[in-house]
């Protein structure tokens, strides 16, 4: 195994469970990949690399953290609370109403909307809800243009919403992708209830590396692969200066680390060219320590700036609560996805933008005292979501049959999430299994069932 990713690592758990000895090759010294935490040496914190969160409708993912024995290390929310500039919130939750109708009466009151914003975004999430909507080439924004959106509710609602769902402009998001959030968040009401980890990352995903160990797998650290060699019988590999061979490989890699990779021969040329199609997202995250409390949120989504969401995570951590919080200050993590704009900028120019942005929002920052600070780049946090890019996303089984793909960019049914990676693994775990002749193996669940009215549009 290639990798410990939550590909790498929900694909290692589902071989471990089904009787395989499973040697986990990770080029970091630590699990996760781009979910990940490590201790920040400028600030002496330990930091996520970016925030990461769940929602309900992430099944796959719901059943991997079970299956590690950390379900209750998230900490799940009912109620999304909006802020504009100025500090005026609005808070989306359930009400009793059937879905796809559950969020109607919260969205109903909406100040940040216009009656005329409102009018327009309903007859969008219906027309994206109730058919299927495949990849016609064209962008989001285009169909937002072509379905009478308004600015604001594209601005105000649209991008908040997809821009952090998929990590990717407007005008580079297919339609399929779109509507795939935009149905799954309305499927039921348990649907759209977030959860957001209590523990740093890589500390959950240490669960996972006991779970391999303890079924009698290895993790090796600091090992980077550096080229395979399938062979009939076996698949040999050179990590560092050591080669192996093994029964079968996983490569659960990034799909720009796959390139470096590949063999040079015939056989790789189709998925090497599938790969030239591929294009990363950058995500930057923002971490600010303030000396007081600057807000009684656990997080936000935050309208009209650079900055999508904050989330507080002084308060969200295990260790830490809302009483301590007034005491010890306010340890925020700001999130930008499709962060291109700030790629050039230095750290310093972020932390003023964001310490402006975050006074704009929250009045109470006004009278803190910024205490450290720190911004982290994921360059290559997600693939972008671009129309027409499924046609390139490849099947987990490879031209070679004891070698198999995982990762949230290859052919999962879903675009580049958490759960997208977890089911990636599990689909590659499924078709070694079927190549080592044990074909009725499956690690997959069945999708959040709908309920209400939206059981009638399956």
């Amino acid at each position: 195994m290639a990798g410990s990713g939550l590909a790498g690592l929900a694909a290692a758990c589902a071989l471990a469970d089904s009787g395989f000895r499973v040697t986990l090759f990770e080029r970091r010294p630590y699990l996760g990949g781009r979910a990940s935490s490590y201790e920040h040496p400028g600030t002496g914190e330990v930091v996520d690399n970016c925030q990461h969160v769940l929602f309900r409708v992430c099944t796959n993912l719901v059943e991997f953290y079970r299956r590690i024995g950390v379900e209750d290390k998230i900490r799940w929310y009912d109620e999304m609370t909006f802020i504009e500039p100025g500090g005026r919130a609005s808070v989306m939750r359930a009400s009793p109403l059937p879905a796809p109708l559950h969020t109607a009466p919260s969205f109903l009151r909406f100040p940040f909307l216009s009656v005329k914003d409102k009018l327009a975004i309903s007859r969008a999430i219906a027309a994206l809800t109730l058919t299927s909507r495949p990849d016609t080439g064209r962008s989001f924004l285009e169909w937002c243009r072509r379905h009478g959106q308004t600015e604001n509710s594209i601005q105000r609602f649209w991008k908040p919403i997809l821009v952090s769902a998929l990590s990717e402009d407007l005008d580079l998001i297919s339609i399929s992708y779109a509507a795939q959030v935009v149905r799954e968040s309305m499927k039921s009401p348990a649907a759209r209830h977030m959860g957001v980890p209590s523990i740093p990352l890589t500390e959950l995903y240490n669960a996972a590396g006991d779970y391999v160990r303890a079924r009698g797998g290895e993790i090796r650290f600091r090992n980077s692969l550096e080229i395979f060699s399938p062979e009939a019988s076996q698949v040999r590999i050179r990590a560092g200066q050591e080669e192996s061979t093994f029964n079968y490989l996983v490569l659960a890699l990034p799909f720009e680390a796959l390139a470096r990779v590949l063999p040079e021969t015939s056989d790789s040329a189709p998925l090497r060219e599938k790969l030239t199609h591929f294009e990363s997202a950058p995500i930057t995250g923002i971490h600010l320590w303030f000396d007081r409390q600057i807000s009684d949120l656990d997080h936000a989504v935050l309208l009209d700036r650079t900055i999508q969401w904050m989330f507080h995570k002084s308060r969200l951590l295990a260790t830490r609560g809302a009483a301590a919080e007034k005491d010890a200050g306010s340890y925020i993590e700001l999130v930008v996805s499709a962060s291109k704009s700030l790629i050039d900028k230095s750290r310093g120019e972020i932390v003023d933008l964001a310490l402006k942005e975050v006074r704009e929002f929250f009045p109470a920052a006004r009278a803190a005292n910024l205490v450290k600070s720190t911004v982290i780049k994921e360059l290559h946090a997600t693939y972008s979501p671009r129309p027409g890019i499924d046609a390139y996303r490849p099947q987990q089984a490879t031209a070679w049959p004891r070698v198999f793909l995982a990762g949230d960019w290859t052919a999962t049914g879903w675009p580049a999430t958490m759960e997208g990676a977890v089911r990636s693994g599990y689909l590659a775990a499924e078709a070694l299994l079927r190549a080592a002749g044990l074909k009725n193996e499956t690690f997959l669940v069945p999708d959040l069932p709908a309920s209400g009215f939206m059981r009638f549009f399956g």
